[in-house]
């Protein structure tokens, strides 16, 4: 029996229904635009298709009661009273508890009134019931449509991985798929909805199935797979291209951003043909995807779907201001979208689309500067002020009477933004406390609630209501970590914006309370806590980045759940004799954090003291600058007879010095350094002491790690372990790049095997990626020791290391290899990489090498900042390794003592054999010790 005429105008009421929770569907893809801008950049294909599915058999109501219940929840649901219509169809579920096959419809329509008022737990649940009872009567073809639906729910709450399981039961991992391949075509397994559809030949089921798939594949990164699933969509109907050729703009478009990062990192690395490559890839996707948009806003006129050509116009209008600079939208055709879209906007009917519309088109600008419009405010609005309030006021008015606490949470935050840029306090307090009120009910906007606490902190910050700041500030961090594994694991290539929204707000909340330090007299105690919950940001600010940077959760595998406080207060953890140095870079200044165990944390600014005793603040500039001159002397300084310290100095001033009482060589032997931004780029063992007239590694060994939480310090037999030596000594070229032959490899990987007398060697030609994995496989290596170029870039993709045949070995081969081996996740405990490149000018290449031996499952490693093209680095390893065999001696140790070797090589008898330039830094500075240093 086919659905009565009322629930089949519930089904279609909703046909062109935006995505309720378009917030928690951007946390896998751009944190920044959780909400209005990138609500329309990723509308959900299927979120509108999918209603008009179902249209299953019903049979007629159990009792006269029942049937009136379900009728009155249907005149509520079609009035927008979604509560009260949940109300009637939960009161008459109750009645249908013996009759699945009722039950299962109205446990779908409960599903869909849950999402418009955004409890999609409440929807997953009631989902789930659907496809239990239509499971027991048989009714796999509604099964399929169920999954489909139940899909979109975990899309829309950013788990794309699970939708992919319930429409395909299979996964297309991107790193399989080969750059000429693009996409690949993929037999979904039995009971997924996309094969159930095609069971029963359900055209319908199959193009809800195949858009959210594709919708799916977009927001995990693979832009290809998510094309093909759309033109197959096409190949099956036509019916709803208007909606298919929208999200071939959205996927297109995220693709464009992509080829954009590619080609800026081909630009750090150098490669010119790469960079043109990508560049001319990103300007072919954009200018497809403004006419897919035109496209879908056409056919959507024609037929009659406001909505549809709403959300149509959002989107271009959108591309357009994102791709001012290079006008793939010339200036009429955007101001033409922008008046089309006012108008359209006037006669909609109350909904999503009209809520999120009248934000994004009171937030527009020609020329979009990529960030959040909640971060910051605007200077250059298409809209007049008058145009924006009035829109906003819109906003929050449609979103009351919709009685939907998520689009209520976004009106009124962005109103209250509004009212904040205008210095009006009194007006934005009120607004941005109405949003946390509404996002904070059921948690139905969780993924926007750290926003508005934000706000409502920045908001008291200028009234100069300090602590009250505060408490908002750390209230909007604890949601953000609470919701950070969702956002920050995405693929690698979709975290474009951390920067512009998670690391903004973790740093103000550190730079607030270490301000309100310096403020009058601090109790001690008070002090010790303000520092402790310091530490503990900027730990979760490590963290987040190192998240972002490997777009997955495979480096917090290891993580302790302990705070870093309670860490170093932990005996039985090995943390005697070692200080920690975290360095915290704000705005206009850095503060250097010492933490020593059982003893209280020391904190200071870097200052520069002048010779009357006084002291003055080194601003973050400067502090960069002299950093990158610091770096720039190293690598120079192979050109030069000695080495020039006054930058080494310099920074040993700044850095080391303040704490020089709490860190007596007597009691404390290593410094393990927990770098921020550009002070990753340099080696702190090669800071000099003008005093002592000392590098700081002949005083301390030397070590960094990402985070003290990733690294447990432990002290392993290392008497017998294996070693497995890989090594390049030709010219490669990779990427259009080519890469140097390493002629002083040989004598390297020579100097490795005098000390591993248990080894296995793989040379050019025969270290390939596929040889790596078999080695592995085959017998368990501690020590991998890798005498090849290991390029770093700003993106994981460029990372990589060459191999023979002019082939690479990605940072997911890696990954994959040595944490997939048969025996224990913990078998390497060593991993060098003694020819690193890091890429010039951009501080998140070296986030990557910082975090490179966490990411691929080993324990410690040891790599260089820069390739050193000499035979210093065999002198160096073998003494290292000799040290290191040592079972009496720490890595750091290990490294220290082979540094200091080569400082003294001119204070060394000829017998030595080492050439007396070594004493260079430029020579043994670059090899750093990274993880656990031990």
């Amino acid at each position: 029996m086919k659905f009565p005429k009322k629930y089949l105008k519930l089904l279609l009421s909703t046909l062109l229904r935006p995505p309720t929770s378009v917030a928690r569907t951007s946390l896998c893809v751009r944190l920044i635009h959780l909400f209005i801008q990138q609500h329309l950049i990723k509308v959900l294909f299927l979120a509108s298709i999918i209603i008009s599915l179902l249209f299953g058999q019903v049979v007629s109501a159990q009792t006269q009661n029942a049937s009136v219940l379900v009728e009155q929840g249907i005149k509520d649901y079609d009035a927008g009273n979604f509560h009260n219509a949940i109300k009637y169809w939960q009161e008459a579920l109750n009645q249908y508890k013996n009759n699945p096959s009722r039950a299962a419809v109205v446990n779908e329509n409960l599903a869909r009134a849950y999402q418009q008022i955004g409890e999609n737990k409440e929807a997953i649940e009631s989902l789930s019931a659907a496809i239990r009872d239509y499971g027991a009567v048989g009714n796999i073809q509604q099964v399929g449509r169920m999954k489909s639906e139940l899909a979109q729910v975990y899309s829309n709450l950013g788990q794309p991985r699970k939708a992919i399981a319930l429409l395909c039961g299979k996964l297309v991992e991107k790193s399989k798929i080969s750059e000429n391949q693009g996409s690949q075509e993929i037999k979904c397994t039995p009971e997924s909805a996309e094969q159930i559809a095609t069971k029963h030949n359900d055209k319908r089921g199959k193009i809800a199935a195949l858009g959210i798939l594709s919708e799916a594949y977009r927001l995990i990164g693979n832009y290809d797979q998510a094309i093909e699933y759309l033109h197959a969509t096409q190949q099956v109907s036509p019916e709803y291209d208007f909606l298919v050729l929208n999200s071939l703009g959205n996927a297109l478009r995220s693709r464009a951003q992509l080829h954009e990062l590619q080609a800026n990192s081909a630009k750090q690395a150098g490669i010119v043909s790469k960079e043109k490559e990508f560049t001319n890839k990103s300007a072919a996707d954009y200018n497809q995807a403004r006419e897919y948009f035109q496209n879908s806003i056409k056919l959507a006129h024609n037929q009659k779907q406001p909505l549809a050509e709403m959300r149509g116009l959002l989107n271009l209008i959108q591309l357009g201001s994102q791709t001012n600079e290079t006008k793939v939208i010339s200036d009429e055709t955007f101001n033409n979208a922008h008046e089309d879209a006012l108008k359209i906007l006037k006669d909609l009917p109350d909904s999503p689309t009209k809520v999120y519309g009248a934000i994004d088109l009171a937030y527009l600008q020609r020329h979009s500067q990529g960030t959040s419009p909640f971060t910051y405010c605007q200077t250059q609005m298409v809209s007049s002020e008058n145009e924006a309030l009035n829109l906003l006021k819109s906003a929050v008015l449609t979103s009351n009477n919709l009685q939907d606490n998520r689009l209520q949470s976004y009106a009124n935050g962005a109103l209250g933004h509004f009212w904040e840029c205008r210095k009006d306090s009194k007006q934005a307090l009120k607004y941005t406390q109405t949003a946390i009120i509404a996002a904070d009910k059921k948690l139905s906007a969780k993924d926007s609630l750290y926003l508005w606490e934000w706000q409502a902190g920045r908001i008291l910050d200028q009234e100069n209501r300090k602590e009250e700041a505060i408490a908002f500030y750390q209230r909007a961090f604890e949601i953000l970590e609470d919701i950070r594994q969702d956002i920050l694991t995405a693929e690698r290539d979709v975290q474009f914006d951390f920067r512009d929204v998670v690391r903004p707000l973790y740093r103000t909340l550190a730079r607030s309370r270490l301000d309100l330090l310096g403020v009058g007299a601090i109790a001690d105690e008070r002090r010790a806590k303000e520092l402790s919950k310091v530490v503990n940001t900027i730990d979760a600010l490590k963290l987040a980045e190192l998240q972002n940077y490997f777009g997955n959760d495979c480096i917090l595998s290891g993580l302790n759940p302990k705070p870093v406080g309670e860490l170093l207060e932990d005996n039985s953890i090995t943390f005697k004799n070692t200080g920690f140095l975290s360095s915290i870079i704000l705005d206009g200044k850095t503060g250097i954090l010492l933490q020593l165990p059982n003893q209280t944390t020391k904190f200071k600014w870097i200052e520069d003291s002048n010779q009357g005793g006084t002291s003055k603040i080194v601003s973050s500039d400067r502090l960069q600058k002299k950093i990158t001159e610091f770096r720039s002397g190293l690598i120079k300084g192979e050109e030069e007879v000695n080495y020039d310290t006054t930058n080494a100095a310099q920074l040993y001033d700044w850095i080391i010095r303040p704490f020089a009482e709490d860190i007596k060589p007597e009691t404390v032997k290593t410094l393990v350094f927990i770098q921020d931004g550009f002070l990753r780029t340099v080696p702190m063992a090669a800071l000099y002491d003008n005093q002592q007239k000392k590098y700081l590694v002949e005083t301390y060994a030397v070590a960094t790690t990402p985070s003290l939480r990733l690294t447990t310090p432990k002290v392993r037999d290392r008497s017998t372990q294996k070693a497995l030596i890989l090594g390049l000594t030709q010219q490669a070229t990779i990427d259009g790049k080519a890469f140097d032959a390493l002629f002083s490899v040989p004598e390297e990987v020579g100097a490795v095997k005098s000390v591993f007398s248990n080894y296995t060697d793989l040379m050019d030609e025969n270290f390939v990626p596929e040889s790596f994995k078999q080695k592995l496989e085959k017998t368990t290596y501690p020590v991998v020791h890798i005498a090849s170029h290991a390029q770093f870039g700003i993106i994981p993709e460029d990372t990589f290391i060459v191999t023979g045949k002019n082939q690479k070995l990605t940072i997911s081969q890696l990954e994959n290899s040595l944490r997939n081996l048969n025996s224990k996740l913990d078998s390497v405990e060593l991993l060098a990489l003694t020819a690193c490149e890091t890429a010039v000018g951009d501080d998140r290449s070296t986030l990557g090498l910082a975090g490179v031996a966490l990411q691929v499952g080993v324990k410690s490693a040891i790599a260089s900042l820069w390739s050193v093209t000499d035979a210093s680095t065999a002198e160096l390893v073998k003494t290292f390794y000799t040290n290191y065999r040592n079972a009496r001696m720490s890595i750091a140790e290990a490294l220290q003592k082979a540094q200091i070797r080569m400082i003294n090589a001119k204070k060394l008898p000829p017998s030595e054999g080492i050439n007396i330039k070594y004493d260079n830094p430029v020579y043994w500075a670059p090899m750093i010790a990274i993880g656990n240093w031990l």
